[in-house]
């Protein structure tokens, strides 16, 4: 069952960097190219939603909860799992619900710099899923340059798990009052 696994996540992992490189060429260029990339851009990134999500669940009934959960690598695993299909779940309904809007002005940006973490999510949640399976990659190490060593757990305080549910608060509420403002 793990090898079911492993192919379903290429499909996701496929959709989210192909809707990477259609937020790029949007944000880049507002002529038929740019509207041509942002007409895919929201069937991309439902679909890799969609098929992550299967991925996701095929993953948690190919090895024991219990067995992941107690190893470092695979709490990594699960935690970058996690945050890749929540990122890429906002980016497709911030793109259904905002529409053109996302390319005018500072939000274009915005959605680029948002694309490149979803990006570097993805890139570690398939490294540490690769080292899980006995695949290593350069990836690996290159995370260890920058001071994670991946076989040990991410430690996120709880004061910085606060402060980003306060931000996301925030920019939630910002948006809600930008909303009214264009529509005022």
């Amino acid at each position: 069952m793990a090898a079911y696994h492993v192919v379903l996540v290429h499909f996701p992992t496929a959709l989210w960097l192909a809707s990477a490189l259609l937020i790029f060429l949007r944000a880049i260029n507002d002529g038929p190219v740019g509207q041509a990339a942002d007409r895919a851009l929201p069937v991309f990134l439902v679909l890799g939603v969609v098929f992550g999500a299967v991925a996701y669940v095929v993953g948690l009934t190919v090895w024991d909860w219990q067995a992941l959960s107690s190893s470092p690598m695979g709490r990594n695993h699960m935690l970058t799992a996690s945050w890749s299909l929540a990122y890429f779940t906002l980016l497709a309904v911030t793109r259904l619900l905002q529409g053109d809007a996302l390319w005018h002005g500072f939000p274009r940006l915005v959605m680029l710099v948002l694309s490149g973490v979803g990006v570097v999510l993805v890139g570690v949640t398939g490294t540490l899923g690769g080292h899980l399976i006995g695949v290593y990659t350069e990836v690996g190490q290159v995370l260890r340059l920058l001071g994670w060593e991946i076989y040990t757990t991410y430690y996120v305080p709880n004061l910085t798990v606060g402060v980003l549910i306060g931000l996301g608060i925030v920019m939630a509420l910002l948006g809600v009052m930008a909303g009214r403002k264009a529509s005022a």
